[in-house]
């Protein structure tokens, strides 16, 4: 007999609204903390209500923080998915260098009888949603939780999945507190875009390149996966931005170019995300096939 696995993502998990309910996918979200005491739930994926935020945050002087989910949040979303019937639960978190969500999830787990199985990915942004992806089709192909999970970790380790970017204003990294993780990288970066990526080895954000211009920024990001993931690979991309449609517009055409591509979808970096790397920023997640 099946068993009924529900797959809890965290809201850094950059996906695409109608995923969650086509992939009976649900969000744990982390909180947004303003100087003023307003604190806000990162579970928007409304472009309109993205765009006011994404307006607010340039337009204050000083950024809100970011916090993760309790493990009372955790519990209080395996108890929901114990009485709508699931036997297993699987939560993918973002990376543990990132945040310690990973811990609250593993925290709330001691109190439910079902298995759970929590997930670091360390990843972040729209690669999370191609790994909940991934995972379904392993099941889908017979493989048991365990089984699924253990082939996920292998391509992380592997590097099969990909979390490429570049933003516009690298003010925004160092206004959000991620300054202390790129030392000697800052310097005069007026109008200059800088080219990030996340370490599947780490779990941490580093940056690469320091260009002027947006279509050089496109195409540094492009030449990045280019060094990993070989011209024609057959991939699965889940383009994201901040504000810069224009950009993943760009961004696609390029990766069209140089891949096989599978499956290509577009989404929104929510409130966390977009917190820490400001309007402007594009760029893609991708899973490498073969």
């Amino acid at each position: 007999m099946n068993r009924k696995v529900k797959i809890l993502i965290d809201s850094t998990s950059d996906v695409p609204s109608d995923w969650l309910k086509e992939s009976d996918l649900e969000m744990v979200p982390l909180h947004i903390n303003w100087p003023d005491g307003v604190t806000e739930d990162d579970d928007e994926r409304n472009e309109e209500s993205l765009k006011k935020y994404w307006q607010k945050l340039v337009s204050s002087e000083e950024l809100p923080k970011s916090s993760q989910p309790s493990p009372a949040m955790f519990l209080e979303k395996y108890k929901k998915a114990i009485d709508e019937g699931y036997d297993e639960i699987v939560v993918f978190c973002l990376s543990t260098a990132m945040s310690g969500t990973y811990n609250s999830a593993c925290m709330a787990k001691q109190d439910v009888d079902i298995p759970i199985h929590v997930v670091n990915t360390r990843m972040a942004s729209a690669v999370i949603p191609l790994i909940a992806k991934r995972f379904k089709e392993l099941i889908s192909e017979g493989k048991n939780t365990e089984k699924a999970i253990k082939q996920i970790e292998e391509e992380i380790d592997a590097g099969k999945y990909k979390a490429i970017f570049y933003v516009s204003n690298f003010n925004f990294l160092i206004k959000g507190g991620r300054v202390s993780k790129f030392q000697g990288f800052v310097g005069n970066l007026l109008n200059i875009n800088v080219g990030l990526y996340i370490n599947e080895k780490t779990g941490e954000m580093v940056p690469f390149k320091k260009v002027r211009g947006e279509k050089k920024a496109q195409k540094s990001v492009i030449n990045k996966a280019l060094e990993s993931v070989p011209e024609g690979s057959n991939v699965d991309i889940l383009l994201v931005q901040v504000d810069n449609k224009n950009g993943i517009e760009k961004l696609k055409k390029l990766l069209m170019d140089n891949y096989n591509v599978s499956y290509i979808d577009e989404t929104f970096m929510g409130k966390v995300i977009s917190t820490h790397v400001g309007p402007g920023t594009a760029g893609f997640a991708l899973y490498w096939r073969e």
